[in-house]
């Protein structure tokens, strides 16, 4: 039987969806609340033994394509397709199927087709159209919910009800039903995970089972391993960015078709195996989860960790998603139509807010992603949406944009509700005088809700704790967070700022207090006692930690797709060699092995070359065939392969490939500093246990420094809670060690008196102080509680 046999245009159906359409534009109030009712439409759903599809095709009207010449493609692979698989050559039937086409939209029905779930791989389409050449052309959809094959390749047919119906933690969402939408409030505090370093097994299913285990233990009360409380104290996991991103430049495509006709198909298909951050999206395909991500190639995968988190014992984690809509990489050009784009911008392409359908799809995209199951969402570079006002001739801030994004009402396991939200905005920027003139509040003024948060200007990329003086440069800025923190997201290590950390010149004051060697000092600079002290006792806000920083594991701008300028980045990031990467690290067995395949043995010869490379792409204006040229007259000459263009892009390639290997944290677990993760564990708890810090300073509160200075950088901080508590830290960030000082007799208004107990001291003061005369030296610090 050929798959035209078994399945069936369902035209009435079709036509429903069709009419539907029609009477959304014509009725709604405005275009964009027509558009919005449409989105809902669009994509592929299962409606019993039905499934339906809704495409936005405006790039049709454009070509003056005839309706008869449009047809949905649905391909059946012939022999079971196993996504774990890291190559196949598969055969697939094909079918086209008639569409019912309404303006700028196009929709059909079909019975018999073969949704994907848990179990089994669903059928695969597009929509396709034939021009007057007989040559075909895709329409990929942007809101499919399975991309095994990434977003430049053909969905699969998913059936989200049924996941949804399985999901495990439904009465985690219903118990928060009610006559409203529920409304998430903010977490005491937040760990921050890039998912492919999080555990040797790189997958949101490996992650899964690691906190499984985690919560078997804790549930037990088992004893608790360093590894175990890396990952403990915390009521939020936010993940990096889970969406599809860029595929390789110049290939190979995960979906490669060889031969085919109308009725059948060969395609080579490759597992996707991209290394990225996550924040080089495609904007196509956000509602649903980067394949690279996922050990079975079923978004399950997602939904599973959800659940983990949810029914933690305890008390339930928060799970909050990392979105990027602020703009989209060059190749989202290849997956969506002209249509979505206003421009070019520095990071690829700006998105069109202002065409009604745009701005529906791109909040439909994030509605249907949420529904994972997340509690929380943090957007990604709020400060680049944009739009041009015609009227003032000016790019202005489409703040009404993101007000839309937090007014989603989400609905899982029949439980309205709405996320708690984060903006990352640190408007003026890209201007040069933004680190002093940004408020970082621009979002939080603007949005109805009162927990709207921001990252806060600690938070924000430019941080390098590890240089002299950063703590008192930095002072007018954390007098700001003590007044006004209390909507910020608080902490100094991220994504981010770890690797902003990493591309500092090692020849500036650098503090060698914290270590003896660079690797030592920014790992310390970045986990740093006193600094967690001021960032979980001082400071208002929700503190965030990163999960790299915390584990002392390496971190970086990883992203292995970029053909054209991947040389340049490898070049931005060679100067992260000297502090992220010794002999030890590099000689280790199965470390850097690409780069040791191309003839770099050892870290010195690759170091030689990182020293030329960032000069030649300089003076050259990244000419590539001229690099290579000077770099094979090297004397005497450098370690490596003959320099070519192509030799170039291949080392580029195992740069990036052997950093992100480097950068999984299951490399420093071993080595983690039991003292160290106690402490940060018990410093969490204490966090935990007073919600109430979260506030900003009172007309009581008191936050300073010891005066005079005298060589050293000591943050005092005196606050107070509910039932007369109050909690009192003492914090060495910098400089030389102080004269011996008694910290209950420091001059802070509100200390004096009796009743104080020692509650925390970082792990380098001995066990055996319990209070009294001290010198303190960089990164100490100690908390003390009275009443309460």
């Amino acid at each position: 039987m050929t798959l035209h046999d078994s399945i069936a245009f369902v035209e009435d159906a079709a036509r429903a969806e069709a009419d539907a359409a029609h009477d959304a534009l014509m009725t709604a109030e405005t275009s964009f609340d027509g558009e919005r009712a449409i989105a809902r439409r669009l994509g592929a759903r299962v409606q019993g033994d039905m499934a339906v599809f809704g495409f936005w095709t405006p790039e049709l009207l454009d070509a003056r394509v005839p309706s008869g010449d449009i047809f949905l493609e649905i391909l059946r692979p012939v022999e079971p397709l196993d996504l774990t698989r890291a190559h196949q050559t598969m055969q697939f039937q094909r079918a086209w199927v008639p569409v019912i086409r309404q303006e700028a939209h196009c929709f059909t029905a079909v019975r018999g087709l073969r949704a994907g779930n848990r179990e089994r791989i669903g059928d695969f389409y597009a929509l396709a159209w034939r021009d007057a050449e007989d040559r075909w052309h895709r329409v990929l959809d942007p809101l499919a919910m399975s991309l095994p094959f990434g977003a430049m390749a053909p969905a699969e047919l998913y059936d989200v009800a049924a996941m949804q119906a399985a999901r495990g933690d439904r009465a985690y969402f219903q118990a928060l039903k009610g006559a409203a939408p529920h409304k998430f409030g903010p977490p005491v505090n937040i760990l921050q995970i890039h998912v492919p370093t999080a555990t040797a097994g790189g997958t949101l299913a490996s992650l899964t089972r690691h906190y499984q285990r985690l919560a078997e233990r804790v549930a037990r009360d088992l004893p608790l391993e360093p590894a175990d409380q890396l990952f403990l104290g915390y009521e939020a996991v936010q993940l990096l960015p889970v969406e599809p991103t860029t595929v390789y430049e110049a290939g190979p495509e995960f979906w490669e078709e060889t031969e085919g006709d109308s009725d059948s198909l060969t395609v080579s298909l490759l597992r996707p195996d991209t290394t990225n951050w996550g924040y080089d999206v495609v904007i196509s395909g956000m509602s649903t989860v980067n394949p690279v991500l996922l050990e079975t190639g079923r978004p399950d995968e997602l939904v599973d960790l959800a659940e983990v988190l949810h029914n933690f014992p305890g008390k339930p984690k928060q799970l909050i998603l990392d979105v990027v809509f602020g703009h989209a990489d060059n190749q989202g050009l290849r997956a969506l139509n002209g249509h979505f784009f206003a421009g070019p911008n520095m990071y690829g392409q700006n998105l069109d807010y202002q065409n009604p359908a745009v701005r529906a799809i791109l909040l439909e995209m994030q509605r249907r992603k949420v529904d994972f199951g997340a509690d929380g969402v943090r957007v990604d570079g709020a400060q680049d949406f944009k739009l041009w006002d015609a009227a003032a001739q000016e790019m202005r801030h489409d703040d009404a944009y993101l007000q839309s994004m937090a007014d989603i009402v989400q609905n899982v396991a029949g439980t309205e509700y709405r996320p708690w939200f984060i903006f990352e905005d640190g408007r003026p920027w890209p201007e040069e005088d933004w680190e002093l003139s940004s408020t970082y509040r621009s979002v939080i003024d603007s949005q109805r809700d009162a927990d709207v948060f921001q990252w806060g200007p600690l938070t924000f990329a430019h941080n390098t704790p590890f240089l002299y003086t950063f703590w008192l440069s930095k002072y007018w800025r954390i007098q700001e967070m003590v007044a006004t923190g209390a909507n910020w997201i608080s902490g100094t290590s991220n994504h981010d700022t770890l690797r902003r950390g990493t591309q500092v010149n090692p020849k500036l004051n650098v503090n060698t207090r914290l270590g003896r060697t660079r690797m030592e000092i920014l790992d310390k600079a970045y986990d740093n006692p006193a600094v967690h002290v001021l960032t979980y006792v001082a400071m208002p806000g929700v503190p965030m930690d990163f999960l790299n920083a915390m584990a002392r594991a390496s971190w970086g701008f990883i992203r292995n797709q970029d053909d054209r300028y991947g040389v340049k980045v490898v070049a931005e990031e060679a100067i992260s060699l000297k502090w992220q990467v010794d002999e030890y690290s590099y000689s280790v067995p199965g470390s850097f092995r690409r780069l040791k395949e191309l003839g770099f043995e050892t870290r010195e010869e690759l170091a030689r070359f990182m020293e030329f490379l960032p000069a030649l792409v300089e003076v050259t204006e990244y000419n590539l065939e001229e690099i290579a040229r000077l770099l094979n007259a090297s004397e005497p000459p450098l370690a490596g392969p003959e320099f070519s263009v192509a030799t170039l892009k291949e080392i580029a390639r195992a740069w990036m490939d052997d950093m992100h290997e480097y950068c999984n944290i299951a490399n420093s677990l071993p080595s983690l500093d039991a003292d160290q993760a106690a402490f940060c564990l018990e410093l969490r708890n204490f966090r935990r246990a007073r919600p109430w810090l979260r506030d900003n300073y009172g007309p009581s509160d008191r936050f300073g420094y010891l005066q005079p200075i005298r060589g050293r950088t000591v943050f005092t901080s005196l606050r107070h809670g509910p039932g007369g508590e109050q909690v009192f830290a003492v914090a060495h960030m910098e400089g030389k060690q102080t004269e011996e000082i008694d910290p209950l007799t420091l001059p802070v208004p509100g200390v004096q008196g009796t009743g104080w107990r020692l509650a925390l001291r970082t792990p380098s003061i001995g066990a055996d102080y319990m209070g009294g005369p001290i010198t303190l030296k960089d990164s100490m610090a100690l908390v003390y509680v009275r009443g309460g």
